[in-house]
């Protein structure tokens, strides 16, 4: 109970520190049920202690009788039916119209690619973040590119898992800003445990600066990243870079983990994964570049990081 009470003090990746409108409810409904819980078990065990210290004669039949149709049927379904009403609403979707936002995400061994797609405008593509507005109804369009992955983040609304060849939409809406995190829930592969990635909920007016400067290309090419083929599976918007089986890398430097929520961006780990990132995330698909010299994954980490 110790170790349980203490998890539930994350305030970043929690249900029980909702900033979402089906994550509130959620928790609000687990504190109806565990007080219904706690209600029924104390009944119960005080009818256990009555049992046990009654004499057996006390109570004739008929009054046993009544005590069972009380204590056993009438309480509990009263109870039960005013369990199930409270539920109720907390069981229907949020309400999403053409004019709300619809991000498409996508699950991969180990990371998430990432499409906005505003209404009257060009996806904005990108990867291992997800940020949302706070007070609009998003539309998340759930699915798996390989094998399948669990979508979940704790505090705005609950898990969908994201199949191949199929598409869940899990509709949100954030109530407050801040940075929180996701994760996958299924077993995906050995990497699974460090597939993450962050939540960023903006307020309106701040998400929709974030969209446009989103949208633009990269300030420019690099000569290491063409040299080395990297754009063979990275894209960089504006340098020629189109690659689509790993990560979009257009803005990398403005995000803050690198390898989907395991690292924080510094130039040691953006450059040590490059060399080696099945040391960082075993199963990986990205090929190791350990024939690339150090002093060229730092100038290359360097570049990346100023994309932003």
């Amino acid at each position: 109970m110790a170790t349980l009470s203490l998890a539930g003090c994350n305030r970043h990746q929690s249900a029980l520190a909702p900033f979402g409108v089906e994550a509130s409810s959620t928790r609000d409904l687990t504190i109806v049920l565990l007080v219904g819980a706690v209600v029924i078990a104390v009944g119960m065990s005080l009818l256990i202690r009555h049992a046990i210290r009654t004499p057996g004669e006390r109570l004739t039949h008929h009054q046993g009788m009544k005590l069972v149709l009380w204590a056993g049927g009438v309480v509990p379904t009263i109870l039960l039916f005013t369990l199930l009403v409270t539920s109720l609403p907390a069981m229907r979707p949020l309400p999403t119209t053409r004019a709300e936002l619809t991000i498409d995400v996508e699950g991969e061994q180990f990371w998430w690619r990432v499409a906005y797609r505003p209404l009257n405008a060009a996806p904005v593509v990108s990867a291992n973040e997800v940020r949302v507005p706070v007070g609009r109804t998003v539309a998340l369009k759930l699915m798996g590119g390989d094998v399948i992955h669990s979508f979940w983040i704790p505090g705005l609304a609950g898990k969908m898992d994201m199949i191949p060849g199929r598409t869940n939409t899990l509709v949100v809406r954030a109530t407050k800003p801040g940075r929180f995190r996701g994760v996958c829930t299924e077993f995906c592969g050995l990497s699974h445990a460090l597939m993450a990635f962050d939540v960023v909920a903006l307020e309106p007016a701040a998400f929709d600066r974030w969209l446009t400067a989103e949208a633009k290309p990269a300030a420019g090419g690099n000569a290491l990243f063409a040299q080395y083929g990297c754009g063979g599976c990275h894209a960089i918007r504006g340098t020629g870079e189109a690659g689509a089986i790993g990560p979009d890398l257009t803005h990398f430097g403005a995000r803050q983990t690198l390898a989907a929520g395991v690292l924080p961006i510094t130039t040691a780990n953006v450059a040590g994964f490059i060399r080696h990132p099945e040391k960082t995330k075993p199963g990986v698909r990205m090929p190791a570049f350990d024939h690339m010299p150090p002093a060229d994954a730092v100038a290359l980490a360097r570049y990346l990081q100023g994309l932003k």
